[in-house]
């Protein structure tokens, strides 16, 4: 019986990997006719050295990741606070500072990558190292391990300390640390991802809202009904099969939640994560940030939507400010739009995702008393 399961479960690995490895292939054989060279990486630490100090030396390097770019990219390590049977305890990060004389009350964007992506790839087709430059924000780039994952895909759908949970818990930890060394707004920090990482993102924006003022997500699964990789599978190809506001309903309290504005990113063309996670996350995000009730009515705010050759567009707003936004890019597979088109998972097609993601998050700040900007001034009335 073991066994089934064993070769169902591995059939599945594979028939969920198929459809990124496929456009992997394409995309390596074009990065390398229009690329040479690699990037410097830095040593990995020993375990003994993560043991002695909470945070490893900085080790200066110029990949590909920051070629274009003028300012900072380290790579470096965190080692998070210790918990019983926690999966994550090292977490191997970049951080990209752009050319600035204090970092002191900076923006921070967390960026989560997807499945088969390294951190180096991440930032280099996104090009969001480039907008920081242009826009005065930092940028950090949590790492999966390929020892906690051999595909580098987060758990996203395993809400557990030993999993998800505590790869999430384990990016707080390392965001929090960043703000004490650094002296990042604490108001200002944002939390990106796609895929798998947008998953993870969805994590974050769930268990701690007091710690980010905005989301963002691309070619991201709806999150509350996969606890397992195999229904992680189906949630992805078709959706969730429950309603996406009862599963949300079932996982926050509204009169107690303090909302998170969120942008929703989706290529139509997307064969590994469909279309519809992004319409179930938008009535979920409506659901979390006080707009409809529990059966999709409308509470409060309006919405309106937008469309041109790239994409289409639907705002949804309260007292005139946007608080979820969906974009829906025509043509677009499963990859970052807008993005450096030789780096696997990343596609010219559509607008800049970056440039797109980031005007909605700039305009977002946590106040102290945990309650987003947008949200506490639409249940004021103004």
């Amino acid at each position: 019986m073991t066994k089934g399961l064993s070769k169902i479960w591995l059939r599945s690995i594979k028939r969920l990997v198929s459809a990124q490895a496929q456009y992997l292939r394409a995309a390596t054989k074009k990065q390398r006719r229009s690329r040479t060279g690699s990037a410097a990486k830095a040593a990995t630490p020993t375990r003994a050295v993560a043991a002695k100090r909470r945070e490893a030396p900085e080790s200066r390097v110029r990949p590909r990741a920051a070629a274009w770019a003028k300012g900072s990219w380290t790579r470096s390590f965190h080692s998070a606070p210790p918990s019983p049977g926690r999966l994550v305890h090292h977490l191997s990060y970049g951080l990209y500072r752009p050319p600035v004389k204090s970092t002191l009350k900076m923006p921070l964007v967390v960026m989560l990558h997807g499945c088969k992506q390294t951190i180096d790839e991440f930032a280099a087709g996104t090009r969001m190292n480039l907008l920081a430059d242009a826009q005065g924000f930092a940028v950090v780039y949590p790492e999966q391990s390929s020892h906690a994952h051999a595909h580098r895909c987060w758990h996203w759908y395993d809400d557990r300390d030993t999993a998800g949970r505590g790869e999430a818990r384990a990016v707080v930890s390392l965001v929090d640390a960043l703000i004490d060394r650094y002296g990042f707004d604490a108001e200002r920090v944002y939390v990106v991802g796609l895929s798998a990482g947008g998953g993870l993102a969805s994590l974050l924006a769930l268990h701690w809202p007091d710690r980010f003022a905005a989301v963002a997500l691309h070619s991201a699964p709806a999150w509350g009904e996969a606890h397992s990789g195999m229904t992680a599978m189906d949630v992805m190809r078709r959706g969730a099969r429950r309603d996406p506001l009862a599963l949300a309903a079932a996982a926050i309290d509204p009169a107690t939640y303090p909302g998170m504005p969120a942008i929703i990113v989706q290529g139509e063309g997307d064969a590994v994560v469909a279309p519809r996670n992004a319409e179930q996350l938008t009535a979920q995000f409506l659901y979390l940030n006080g707009l409809v009730d529990a059966q999709g009515t409308p509470k409060v705010g309006t919405s309106r939507e937008t469309s041109s050759a790239d994409a289409l567009i639907r705002d949804f707003t309260a007292r005139g400010r946007r608080v979820v936004r969906l974009c829906l890019i025509r043509g677009l597979g499963h990859a970052w739009a807008g993005g450096d088109e030789a780096i696997p998972f990343h596609s010219r097609k559509g607008p800049d995702a970056s440039a797109l993601i980031w005007e909605f998050l700039r305009y977002q700040q946590r106040q102290r008393d945990s309650t987003p900007v947008r949200r506490r001034e639409a249940a004021a009335g103004r």
